[in-house]
């Protein structure tokens, strides 16, 4: 008689995870941060397979890692959004609610199915001033974390995070863009293109929907300004 084969849960939830890391550590790194008027949101993204998208009114979500994985999700918490706002009101959607329904999706998967998801998410929610930013990490096996100032996802996360840890101040949109993109490449050891990011922010400015793309024109004209 053939014996199964046997792993102990902890040697598998730990092969889970080694999994789902060397997935997310692929791509490039995604920034969020407070700004004076706002969140931005940026990444090294060449590819016309968006990783920033708005989710509702003046809530943004990013995805890092495999996208096909982080695009479904993307569509559920469209979804889900939606669907509140219908039933209730547009102000019963917020960032909070949506994090711990995408945490509650990854940590099922991660702990139910044999494949983890290959994916590490921001969701974010402009305040009408900025005590009420939120901004809101979660990682693959459901874990969330309430950030303050900025959050960083996917790549070289952990090195981009201590490198804005040490100079982050709240600044006006260019000087924010400005810190990202240094710090970037920084980390990477390289330039940063402007045709090579996708940048959007969420300015609480603007009346309803705070959701707004940054275009090459206009970031390169931040990028190459100091004042």
């Amino acid at each position: 008689m053939v014996m199964p084969y046997y792993v102990s849960p902890e040697q598998m939830m730990q092969d889970k995870a080694e999994y789902a890391k060397k997935g997310i550590l692929r791509g490039r790194s995604i920034v969020a941060m407070e700004y004076e008027e706002g969140i931005l949101l940026l990444a090294e993204n060449p590819s016309s397979l968006k990783k920033i998208s708005e989710i509702y009114d003046r809530i943004a979500f990013a995805g890092a890692g495999k996208y096909s994985e982080f695009e479904n999700l993307r569509k559920a918490g469209i979804r889900h959004a939606d669907m509140k706002g219908y039933l209730y009101s547009r102000e019963d959607v917020n960032a909070k609610s949506l994090a711990n329904a995408y945490s509650q999706s990854l940590g099922t998967i991660f702990s139910q199915e044999a494949k983890p998801f290959e994916v590490e998410i921001l969701v974010v929610e402009v305040g009408k001033g900025a005590a009420e930013n939120e901004i809101y990490r979660i990682s693959f096996d459901g874990s969330i974390f309430d950030e303050k100032g900025f959050s960083v996802v996917g790549g070289k996360a952990e090195l981009l995070f201590s490198h804005l840890k040490g100079c982050y101040e709240q600044k006006p949109l260019r000087g924010a863009l400005q810190l990202a993109v240094s710090a970037m490449e920084e980390v990477y050891n390289q330039k940063v293109k402007g045709d090579s990011l996708e940048v959007a922010v969420l300015d609480r400015t603007r009346p309803h929907r705070a959701f707004r793309r940054l275009y090459l024109k206009e970031l390169t004209d931040y990028l190459n300004h100091t004042k």
